[in-house]
């Protein structure tokens, strides 16, 4: 359970759905807001905003506003990725998103360096312990998709 989550009435939150309720990239407001974004936005808008969201989150000072959405941005990013999970969330994008660049896995990635180690931002927002240890190892797992295949370099040329 998040901060904001813990002066909602149980009731309440089931009701409205409000808040975080639970630790995957698109189980909070913000996230699911953001992905009501993207599927307003025309299709070939759609990697700007990601880019955007990533690029905000890694040059924040301060508190980061948009960690929530640099989270599900990065979600989205590693689905395409080998190894990746499918975005298979009511909460996540009902539109298609289009093959991402390149070099928005390394941004993705930093973005979630950032949000992982920064205590002005999401990972504040757990008062669960247990909630915080899933949630970053979601995370964690969303950084290990991301992050580049090692090069392969022979040792020698066998002839």
């Amino acid at each position: 359970m998040s901060a904001a989550d813990a002066k909602i009435p149980a009731q309440l939150h089931e009701e409205f759905n409000m808040g975080t309720w639970d630790t995957g990239p698109f189980d909070n407001d913000t996230a699911a807001d953001f992905t009501d974004t993207l599927d307003d936005a025309k299709p070939a808008e759609r990697e700007a905003l990601i880019r955007g969201v990533l690029t905000r989150t890694v040059d924040a000072t301060g508190w980061l506003t948009e960690g929530e959405e640099a989270v599900a941005a990065a979600a989205l990013i590693a689905a395409q990725c080998l190894g990746g999970d499918p975005i298979d969330t009511r909460f996540g994008p009902a539109e298609p998103m289009p093959a991402f660049s390149d070099d928005l896995r390394m941004l993705a990635d930093q973005a979630l360096a950032r949000i992982i180690s920064d205590e002005a931002g999401p990972a504040s927002n757990w008062v669960d312990p247990e909630g915080w240890k899933r949630w970053r190892a979601n995370l964690n797992r969303l950084r290990t998709v991301l992050a580049p295949p090692s090069p392969s370099i022979p040792l020698f040329d066998v002839e």
